[in-house]
């Protein structure tokens, strides 16, 4: 039990960070707003369109 009171007490003592600072703020969304673009460019390419337009129409003629 002394153990485990020993390592509560010294997590308490340690001055840790919480949350992210500005900088990482930053990064975190200039990288979601990147992936939001390779994203979109990737959705809305005549490929994926093709096949999203098929997916719905058999879904579409499943549910008739």
């Amino acid at each position: 039990m002394q153990v485990i009171d020993a390592v509560v007490q010294r997590w308490r003592r340690t001055d840790r960070e919480e949350g992210m600072s500005t900088a990482e703020y930053a990064v975190g969304t200039i990288a979601a707003a990147a992936f939001a673009s390779l994203l979109f460019k990737i959705v809305t390419s005549s490929e994926v369109r093709t096949m999203l337009t098929g997916v719905i129409k058999r879904a579409l003629q499943l549910a008739s």
